[in-house]
């Protein structure tokens, strides 16, 4: 490890970094989406692509040449976790496929050879997915129960909670160093120390804060620690567990197979000694070298420096986007890592057509519940927008990404303000109130509200579009053919989703809606009343993008035929008019699950 650490030096930082000169073309890519994924450095990138190149082979077991350079570079970055992190051996670092891998090792190992029924384990409310589902599997096979941490409202965990929950019947205490979704910096040493105290273990997932800040496992104690290589600008699929030898020994395989054992018979199998009890299979050899080459560029910076400039840029952003009007931090502890979470309010804006205006602009972020469903819950939000921070990061880029919102929510409000406009046109061209609602004027809507919602009006369901899906699809993609690029494509549908038949709140039940978006999404769907072989449906969601995806499948499904939906394919179609480049997982999957629903009525036709 270097002795004189380089000084933080972001604009030699982010030259070493190729995806920067790769893009820095016209307006410069801003990246802010460190907490989900780090870019790698060049030294990296060429660590990996010089094993590939020239010194691939597999590990452990051959005698050539090749394959014991090749063992030594892996025993060699297990070496350099375990300096990282101060742990007391490096047979105490078990490679494994990231945070997520190293979670669920310790809950089907250490879970299936400790936990009774009546035990309790110890989560928080700012826990990843990540750590909450191992442990529910883990609790569902043992009869053992899981209890939460709360937090208070600036997203700090209550401590005086967390010792209340605790009693001779907890095993262990699972809590994130960093809170991803939030940027919370946890007290875990005291967490630990309070765990052990009551008689019970305690695993840290470290995965926000080990590209940040020193981490010793010996120091805080840790009986076990988890993080990702991805997360401290290593290649993905490889992550590391920590774990105290004693704790390791004691703890059944989790997987079987090759270079876990010691020897094999039909009668019973006896297992090697750690680490590789744990690392079952040929590994990751390629992703555990680029982890030792990330490990090694970071330690040459100095985490003190690391954490003062980081804080630094932190308070910047945390500055330049509170008093954007409309805008609302989710997030305000006292101690916080680079993380900004934020809502818009006014105009209301979903966190989906946040990050999709944003990257239109260059400026990658993250929106969505983030892998923290229980804790969007807890804040009264669906999603939030999150900006994450690294070392490549600048005041420019925060510059970006403020000047860009002020933008967008100016822009936001320049449509609502249309909208308002034209509904109130609208409703001037509607037929007399006595045609609609009879002679007594009392009957009349008050202002604001709904007409489909009045009593005895039909919701307006669409009809056809065209005489087949087919020819609906031919005619979206004529439009489409005239629309060269991703920001003119998005404009159209922004249009589309604007003129989308209202769909009554009534409609808006938990039966109507749709899971697997990453927004909010209700679909209505029905046999047209006189015509139980035609489909009609009415669809709504909270974020502009996605009502325009819906105007495009009611152009194509809605006053159709059952048996015309069945047989077109809805995702050819979003392939052949180009959106899937533009489509998250999230979104395609919240397509699918739309259309799924659609072809399921018209199946029970």
């Amino acid at each position: 490890m270097p002795t004189s650490p380089m000084p933080i030096d972001h604009t030699a930082i982010r030259a070493e970094f190729p995806l920067f000169e790769a893009h820095s073309s016209g307006r410069p890519l801003v990246f802010l989406d460190s907490a989900a994924s780090t870019q790698q450095p060049s030294r990296v990138i060429d660590a990996v692509a010089e094993y590939q190149r020239h010194q691939h082979a597999n590990i452990h077991r051959a005698v050539y040449q090749l394959s014991q350079g090749a063992t030594r570079r892996y025993e060699e970055a297990r070496a350099t976790v375990a300096r990282f992190i101060n742990a007391a051996e490096p047979a105490e670092c078990l490679f494994t496929s990231g945070t997520t891998g190293s979670i669920n090792l310790v809950a089907a190992a250490w879970g299936r050879a400790n936990l009774q029924p009546g035990d309790e384990i110890i989560l928080s409310t700012l826990e990843h997915h990540s750590n909450i589902v191992p442990w529910q599997l883990a609790a569902e096979a043992s009869g053992a129960r899981i209890k939460v941490i709360p937090i208070n409202d600036a997203g700090e965990l209550d401590l005086a909670a967390y010792r209340r929950l605790l009693s001779p019947r907890t095993r262990l205490v699972a809590v994130n160093h960093v809170s991803n979704a939030l940027g919370t910096i946890n007290p875990v040493r005291e967490i630990i120390a309070e765990a052990h105290a009551a008689g019970a273990l305690a695993l840290i997932d470290g995965a926000q804060w080990v590209a940040h800040g020193r981490t010793d496992v010996q120091a805080l104690d840790a009986d076990f620690y988890a993080f990702s290589g991805h997360k401290l600008y290593g290649p993905t699929g490889i992550g590391v567990l920590y774990g105290k030898r004693a704790l390791l020994e004691a703890m059944p395989p989790y997987q079987g197979g090759g270079d876990m054992i010691e020897r094999v018979s039909f009668t019973g199998t006896t297992y090697a000694g750690l680490p590789s009890r744990f690392e079952a299979g040929t590994p990751n050899i390629s992703g555990v070298i680029g982890l030792g080459a990330a490990i090694d560029w970071l330690s040459e910076r100095d985490f003190e420096q690391v954490s003062v400039y980081e804080q630094a840029l932190l308070a910047y952003a945390t500055e330049r986007l509170a008093p954007i009007p409309g805008v609302e931090i989710k997030g305000r502890a006292a101690r916080k890592s680079g993380v900004i979470s934020f809502v818009v309010t006014d105009p209301p804006l979903a966190s989906l057509d946040v990050g999709t205006q944003l990257d239109l602009r260059g400026i990658s972020i993250r929106t969505g519940h983030h892998c923290c469903q229980p804790l969007m819950e807890r804040l009264g939000v669906s999603s939030t927008a999150r900006a994450s921070l690294a070392l490549y990061n600048s005041r420019d880029d925060v510059d970006r990404l403020a000047d860009a919102l002020a933008e967008i929510l100016q822009q936001a409000g320049l449509r609502a303000a249309a909208r308002a406009g034209r509904l109130q046109v609208d409703q001037a061209d509607l037929a007399p109130r006595s045609q609609v609602f009879g002679s007594n004027s009392s009957a009349a809507p008050a202002d604001g509200m709904n007409l489909n919602e009045v009593a005895g009006v039909e919701p307006a369901y669409p009809a056809a579009a065209a005489d087949s899906p087919q020819a609906a699809a031919d005619a979206i993609a004529e439009d489409f053919a005239l629309l060269p690029d991703w920001p003119t494509r998005h404009d159209y549908l922004i249009e589309l989703g604007e003129r989308l038949p209202p769909m009554p709140p009534s409609l808006k039940t938990e039966a109507n809606l749709v899971r697997g978006c990453q927004s909010t999404v209700y679909l209505a769907a029905r046999r047209k009343p006189g015509s139980e072989a035609v489909i009609e449906f009415l669809a709504d969601s909270d974020a502009a993008i996605v009502r325009g995806l819906i105007a495009l499948l009611q152009r194509i499904c809605s006053g159709q035929s059952a048996a015309s939906i069945l047989a077109f394919d809805v995702d050819g179609f979003f392939d052949r008019i180009g959106l899937d480049a533009n489509l998250s997982l999230s979104r395609r999957n919240g397509l699918e699950a739309m259309v799924q629903r659609l072809k399921a009525l018209a199946r029970e036709t």
